[in-house]
Formats: C-alpha cells, sequence, structure tokens
C-alpha cells in the first residue's frame, strides 16, 4: 500500500486531527475524573453526554451557531437518555419509544449538516441506554450525569475554542489553501496532451465544488474577528486576513475566464508551450501546499519555487508563433496562449504575496481589496432553524419524512428480528448493537447509505480483529487506555475524511472501552456476536433504502435551476455594478463623486455576494450530480443534459468572471455589447418567453479586443443553457411509463 506523505502531513498538522485531539480529551476527562473520585461508572455515564456534545463539535461550519446548537444537543442527548431509561424494563414502550425517537430526531435533517449531527448524537445516546434494563433510580442518576457530561464538554469546547481561536482559523485557512492547491494540480492536466479532456474536466468541476466548500468554511471562521487597531495577536489577524483575500483573488484569477483547451492542444500538439503551462501550474500547486502546510504550523515559508523560467518560456513560444512564416496558427490560438501568460503571472504574483504574509511583517496593513466592516457578515453562511421547518416536512414528498420512516422502519424490523432469534434476557444487549449499525450507516441518499454500509461493515470487522489482538499484546491498563484514547481520536479526526478508517478506529475504541468497564465480557464470542449484529444492521440498511427512497434525480431539476439563476444574478449584477463605475468615472468634480460612492460599493459588494452565490449553488448541483451517478442506472435521468448544464454554466460563471472587471471604470460600453449581454440574461431567465431575435455579432476592437471571444462563448453558453433546461422539463421515456402505468 503506497504511503502518501504530503497527505499525512496535512492531516497530522491539519484542524480535523486536532480537533479530534481535542474531542477525545473532552470526551474521555469525565470518566478519568469519575474513576478518581471512585464514580467511574457514573464518569462513563457522563462521558456518553459529552460524546454526544462531541460529535456535534466538528470542525467547519459557521462557528457562531455552535453554542446554541451544542446546547440543543445537550438538552437532546439528555432527553433521549431520560426517556429510553424510562420504558427500558418494558419491552414494548422500549421498541415504541425507539421507533418514536428514531423518526422525531431524523426529521432534524432539514436543519442541514449540524442538524444532522444532533439527530446523530441523540439517537447513538438513544442505542447506549437501551443496553439494559434500568430501574427508575438509575434513569434519574444517568440523565442527570449525562446532563453533567454534556455541559462539562460544552464549557471545555467553549473554553478551548476561545484560546485556540487563532488557531482553528489557521486550520480551516490552510484547508482552503490545500483545497485550491488541488483545483491547481486539476487545472494543469489540461495541458497534459496525455489526458482525457473529459476526464480532466469531470474532476475539475468536483475539486472546485470541494474548493468552494472549504473556502466557505474559511469564510465562517476568518470573518468572525477581523484585525481592528493594534490589539493582542493583531498581527496574526492580518496575516490571516491577507492571506484569505489574495487566496479568494488567486481562486478569481484562475476562474477569470474558459479557455478552449482543444483549440489549444490541436494548435500545439507536440509543441513545448503546453509542457511549460503544464509545469507553471503544477509548481504553484506545490507552493501553494507549501504555504498552506507552513500556515497550518504557523510557520514563515522561506523556501520558494519559481515559476519565471516557465513563463519567459510560454512567452517565447508565443513570440516564435507570431513570427511563422509557414502554417501560421490562427490568431485565437495565440490570444488564448496570451490569456494563459497572462493569467499565469497574476496568479505567480498572489502567489508571492501569499507567502511574504506568512513571514508577518510589523508594519504589514490589512489590505484593501475589500472593506473590513460589518457588511462582509453578508459572505458568511446564515441559518434560521425553527421547529416549524419540521413541521412543514412532515409529508411524503419530503425527502426528509422519507428517511425518517426508512430509519424508524430499519430499527423496528432490527429489533424484532432480535427478539425473535436471540433470549428475551440478551435482547437489549444485541438489539442495541442492531440499531446503532443502522443509524450510523443509513443516510438520507441512497449512494452515501450504500458507500456507508460497505465502509461501516468492514470497519466493523477489522476493529473487531484489532481489538482482541491489543489485549492480547498487552493486559496494562495504561497501555490500553493509551491505544483507546488514540483510537478515540483517530475516530473522529476521520469521520468527515474516511468513513472505513474512522468505523474502524470507532469499534476498537468502544471495544477497549468495554474491557475496562467489564473486563471478564469482552471475549472472542462477544467480539462475533458484535460482528454478527454489525451483518444485520448492514443488511438491514440497504434493504430498507429502497423504502420510499428519494432518488436524486428529482432533486437535479431544482439544482439545475437554482444555478441558472445565480449565474443570471450574477451577470445582472455584474452589469449595474459596471453601470455605477461608468457613472463614478464620468462624474465631474469631487462632490459628484462622493455622492455616487455609496452606490458604487453596495453594487461592488452586491456583485461579490452573486459570485459566492453561484459558486455554492455550483458547488450543490455538482454533488448532487455525482450522487445520482453513484445510484442504480435506472433512476440516473437526462445525464447528457445535465452534464452539458454543468459544463455551460461553469463556462458562463467564468466568462463572467473575465468580463465584468475589465468593463468596470470604463467611460462607457459599445452598444451593441450592451445588447449581447443583455440578451443573455433574458435567455437564462426562465420565467419569461426566450428572446425572439438575437443580437448582432459584437465585433470588439481597440482596448475591448479582449471580450469579444468570452462573450461568443457566453452566448453559446447561454442558449445551450436554455435548450437544455426545456429538455429537463420533460420526464425521460422510461419515467413517463411508469408515471403513466401508476
Amino acid at each position: 500500500m503506497h504511503l502518501n506523505i504530503p497527505y499525512l502531513r496535512r492531516f497530522l498538522y491539519g484542524h480535523y486531527f486536532f480537533g479530534g485531539i481535542r474531542q477525545a480529551v473532552g470526551m474521555l476527562l469525565p470518566v478519568i475524573l469519575g474513576g478518581f473520585f471512585g464514580h467511574f461508572a457514573l464518569g462513563l455515564v457522563a462521558t456518553l453526554g459529552a460524546l454526544c456534545l462531541a460529535i456535534i463539535d466538528q470542525p467547519g461550519g459557521p462557528q457562531r451557531h455552535l453554542p446554541g446548537e451544542m446546547l440543543a444537543g445537550a438538552f437532546i442527548c439528555t432527553a433521549s437518555v431520560a426517556v429510553t431509561g424510562l420504558a427500558s424494563t418494558h419491552p414494548v414502550l422500549l421498541w415504541l419509544a425507539v421507533i418514536a425517537q428514531c423518526f422525531f430526531l431524523s426529521m432534524f435533517t432539514v436543519f442541514g449538516r449540524r442538524g444532522s449531527l444532533m439527530a446523530f448524537g441523540g439517537l447513538l445516546l438513544m442505542t447506549l441506554t437501551m443496553h439494559t434494563p434500568m430501574p427508575t433510580a438509575l434513569v434519574f442518576t444517568n440523565t442527570v450525569a449525562t446532563l453533567a457530561g454534556a455541559l462539562f464538554y460544552f464549557c471545555f469546547s467553549m473554553l478551548t475554542s476561545r484560546m485556540m481561536m487563532l488557531y482553528a482559523e489557521r486550520q480551516t485557512l490552510a484547508a482552503a489553501l490545500f483545497a485550491t492547491a488541488d483545483y491547481v494540480a486539476v487545472r494543469s492536466r489540461f495541458y497534459d496532451e496525455a489526458s482525457d479532456l473529459d476526464e480532466v474536466y469531470r474532476l475539475l468541476i468536483r475539486s472546485q465544488s470541494a474548493m468552494a466548500e472549504k473556502h466557505q468554511f474559511a469564510r465562517d471562521n476568518v470573518l468572525r474577528v477581523l484585525p481592528r487597531g493594534n490589539g493582542h495577536r493583531n498581527a496574526d489577524k492580518i496575516m490571516i486576513w491577507n492571506i484569505f483575500v489574495d487566496m479568494l483573488q488567486l481562486r478569481d484569477t484562475l476562474l477569470a475566464t474558459y479557455t478552449d483547451y482543444a483549440l489549444l492542444r490541436r494548435t500545439l500538439a507536440g509543441q513545448d508551450a503546453l509542457i511549460f503551462m503544464r509545469d507553471a501550474l503544477r509548481k504553484m500547486s506545490i507552493e501553494l501546499d507549501r504555504i498552506a502546510l507552513d500556515v497550518s504550523r504557523n510557520h514563515a515559508t522561506h523556501y520558494r519555487s519559481s515559476t519565471k523560467a516557465e513563463l519567459l518560456a510560454i512567452e517565447y513560444e508565443i513570440e516564435k508563433l507570431r513570427q511563422r512564416k509557414d502554417g501560421q496558427p490562427e490568431p485565437e490560438a495565440i490570444s488564448l496562449m496570451v490569456l494563459v501568460l497572462r493569467r499565469l503571472r497574476n496568479a505567480a504574483r498572489i502567489l508571492d504575496r501569499i507567502a511574504a504574509h506568512t513571514r508577518k511583517s510589523p508594519d504589514a496593513q490589512p489590505t484593501d481589496a475589500l472593506r473590513i466592516d460589518k457588511t462582509l457578515t453578508q459572505f458568511m453562511t446564515r441559518q434560521r432553524p425553527s421547529l416549524s421547518m419540521i413541521a412543514r416536512n412532515l409529508r411524503l414528498d419530503s425527502p426528509h419524512c422519507r428517511y425518517a420512516i426508512r430509519i424508524s422502519l430499519a430499527a423496528a424490523l432490527g429489533m424484532l428480528l432480535t427478539a425473535g432469534w436471540v433470549p428475551s434476557q440478551h435482547f437489549a444487549a444485541h438489539s442495541y448493537w442492531v440499531v446503532l449499525t443502522i443509524i450510523i450507516i443509513m443516510k438520507p441518499g441512497f449512494a452515501l447509505t450504500r458507500q456507508r454500509n460497505f465502509s461501516r461493515l468492514t470497519g466493523t470487522l477489522i476493529g473487531c480483529l484489532l481489538a482482541p489482538a491489543v489485549l492480547l499484546v498487552t493486559a496494562k491498563a495504561p497501555v490500553i487506555f493509551a491505544v483507546m484514547l488514540l483510537a478515540c481520536a483517530l475516530g473522529n479526526s476521520l469521520a468527515q475524511l474516511n468513513y472505513l478508517a474512522s468505523s474502524l478506529f470507532t469499534t476498537l475504541y468502544v471495544v477497549l472501552a468495554y474491557h475496562f468497564l467489564s473486563p471478564d465480557t469482552v471475549s472472542l464470542e462477544v467480539i462475533s456476536e458484535r460482528a454478527l449484529d454489525t451483518l444485520l444492521g448492514s443488511v438491514l440498511s440497504l434493504a430498507c433504502s429502497y423504502v420510499l427512497p428519494w432518488w436524486e434525480s428529482r432533486s437535479m431539476q431544482p439544482l439545475a435551476l437554482d444555478t441558472v439563476r445565480a449565474n443570471r444574478d450574477y451577470l445582472r449584477t455584474g452589469l449595474r455594478y459596471v453601470r455605477a463605475e461608468t457613472e463614478y468615472a464620468g462624474a465631474a468634480g469631487d462632490a459628484a463623486r462622493a455622492t455616487l460612492a455609496p452606490a458604487v460599493a453596495d453594487a461592488d459588494l452586491a456583485w461579490r455576494l452573486a459570485r459566492k452565490n453561484v459558486h455554492n449553488a455550483f458547488s450543490n448541483f455538482t454533488e448532487a450530480f455525482y450522487r445520482m451517478m453513484q445510484e442504480p442506472r435506472s433512476h440516473q435521468v437526462h445525464v447528457p443534459e445535465l452534464n452539458h448544464l454543468l459544463i455551460q454554466n461553469h463556462v458562463l460563471a467564468l466568462q463572467t468572471t473575465a468580463v465584468i472587471p475589465l468593463l468596470a471604470g470604463r467611460a462607457g460600453m459599445p452598444p451593441a455589447l450592451e445588447q449581447s449581454l443583455e440578451y443573455i440574461v433574458r435567455q437564462l431567465d426562465q420565467g419569461t418567453p426566450a428572446p425572439a431575435d438575437p443580437p448582432a455579432p459584437y465585433e470588439a476592437e481597440g482596448e475591448l479586443l479582449t471580450i469579444a471571444y468570452p462573450v461568443k462563448q457566453m452566448l453559446r453558453a447561454s442558449e445551450t443553457i436554455r435548450q437544455e433546461l426545456a429538455a429537463l422539463a420533460n420526464p425521460p421515456p422510461s419515467l413517463a411509463v411508469q408515471a403513466a402505468a401508476g
């Protein structure tokens, strides 16, 4: 097995590993303190309450909502322990309590990722509580201990987060830089003649989606506390802010225009120019990776790899092509090469600035590329959860309701089956592990459930084999506890990166925890029973995934429309920004300009927000499309049309990013160009009929010569988008026949 050292370093210095260690310490402190004061059992129960909140306390996402979400999670896990504990002595009541909690808590997926984590924490505490029937007095004691453990972890998390705020910002920023480096590496493959263009394009879209997600996480963290004045650690804040701004500028530079790679490959086949372009991007990717690692370690970047040689070589190749007498390549290809060279030079300059920021110059100031004021909060993720969202989704056409029904049915079947083949005195000991496997594996999407099924089963089996191996190697409690702590940290760290490995370490941690709780019960027989329970839970999860499934094809059209609307708004707000800049540039006198300045600033902010919305909408569309491609082929609909929509929306967004800055600040916009851009906006407006006649071809000249090609690409993309959306409105023949038969 090949060990990828760069990715291993990313993990060890990244926020996932640090977060896993922090969660493991916060979870295990209650049981350590309980054992120190002679209340090991209560300490273990308190640790389970802390575990519930550690699940919610995941890196990434808006941190300003986290305290409220964790307190809500504390209430949910405490209520789960109380309800399940009171019903644990009555099998029928326990069955009803489990089904009711599975349904209600699974509906929390309407609140997004953190809602799903809160639900999982509550369901996890439910399954662990149903393990053993409890008298009423013990239920009360365990409920109080669970709440105490949850509140302990809440205080621990808030304290450590406050102390490590800058560290968390650096880590999320480093993760965004790593994602940007991966994106640059994929782009370099376009210039490799041995690579298939379609395959590279698929990789590019997925890497851009991942980059957009990591950039949003960075926004949510970096924009929480902005650098102001000369306060404590302000130099670190300025460094983080400046790197963040330049990272976004680097992204915009790379996304500034769509390149016709097929034309470049055809024109430059067998020549060195493509190799120089590829190597320049690869060097930039390596450099970004190095800078990201230095940011995560809080080190200054000193060693640099330069792209000057590649840039000079590209410039030489362009001049050589221009001077060719025989068979000079088409001018469009040379123009593309010039655009690529300019983009690479701009990217190299931005990389130099990012590397310089890591050195924390004493006289560094926050860059003025963006205004540092309260308007920046509009770029942060907004969440307004309310219980009414659950009520509105209590219907069969809601994917959240269907998921809640599926997981409730699977849990009910799991408990019924274990009641049928397991003696009554061992019913709870087996059924809880089956239900635990079900709630871990089952996800709202079919593809993710199937993927997790394999990962969970494989990871559990390997973990069940490793646990007795550890116990055979050593019987020393400190060594076993150290292995358990490491397994706990790795299980938490890998939950979002590698679910199979996370399941492996989590299983190892749980089995070793049972060894401390009851050393005589951890045997090969018990471990094999857990493996069989996991197999049963996996089979039930996969079988129930076909009950009222929500296929991704049902959400593809709304997501495609959202992406088109976001692109339309992006271009529309860009045109407003251009007009505001034009009016400002043509104003006579400082007083008139001062009056127009706020309007220009608002238009600029609106355009930047629209750009963020385009990236997010495109990311959602991309992820859903690739999830659909992992589902059964019979449920994959309109694949060519959706693939074209992905590509053309990508092209349109890139060219809009390129055109608008070139137009902003000019004395005026040529009428033919304005008509073309307005025509594109109307093409993207699905609420109005298609424009009757296309505009006259825009023939640019002078300074606007470089805009002609992007505008042609935008016109072609908008027309293709309109056609593909019309095709999406008609159901494919297979679904039409099914609907008619139904």
